[in-house]
């Protein structure tokens, strides 16, 4: 993973002598390792570069997107409202310093506060890459779906099991009430159907 951090971080930035690139992908590694995470873990970035790379022809900017999928949940405290917007402000500080140009910076600190609701404009191709990788665990196997949900759960282990379904509810339909769940031609065709049912299943499970 780490070489992985080198070769995107090399590319991304400006080509000039820069500070050396492994303490800001270690510091990365090490939140994104942190003991109160369960779904939003080192495996959940995996699966989100690995979905990038597929996404990655749908892209402006394939770099910005895939920077944007390392800080995306880098910051991340279950019971704090504000992880996007913290995401965004470290990837603010760190990109810079690590020699990616400031235009875009901001194109990933944008990027990972739209995943906050992952609700792209029309135009906005690097946005739609960006939230269809994030949500393509929605249309993973009955198996896959149900390790992501339990993970979630032991996120929220401190929640009470009705404020908990009722929360969790909420967000299922948030996502339920988008024209569409996955905006990305590639996402439509594999993912989209396979997604709506889980979450309807999962709904109907949490008003069980």
């Amino acid at each position: 993973m780490l070489s992985r951090w080198v070769v995107l971080l090399n590319s991304a930035r400006e080509a000039v002598c820069h500070p050396n690139p492994f303490p800001y992908g270690e510091d990365l590694l090490r939140r994104w390792a942190e003991p109160q995470r369960h779904y939003h873990t080192t495996e959940h970035l995996i699966a989100v570069l690995g979905h990038v790379e597929t996404l990655s022809g749908y892209a402006a900017d394939p770099d910005a997107v895939a920077l944007a999928a390392w800080f995306h949940d880098a910051v991340y405290l279950p019971e704090r409202s504000t992880n996007e917007e913290r995401s965004a402000r470290l990837a603010e500080r760190a990109l810079p310093e690590a020699g990616v140009p400031q235009a875009r910076t901001e194109e990933v600190a944008r990027l990972v506060r739209l995943t906050r609701r992952h609700d792209p404009a029309p135009g906005d191709a690097n946005g739609k890459v960006l939230c269809d990788a994030d949500l393509a665990v929605l249309a993973g196997s009955p198996q896959q779906y149900a390790a992501y949900a339990a993970g979630v759960r032991q996120e929220y282990g401190f929640v009470p099991e009705d404020t908990f379904r009722e929360g969790r509810a909420a967000v299922l339909r948030q996502l339920l009430s988008l024209p569409r769940l996955f905006r990305t031609p590639y996402g439509q065709l594999h993912w989209e159907a396979t997604a709506q049912h889980n979450l309807r299943a999962e709904l109907e499970l949490l008003g069980a």
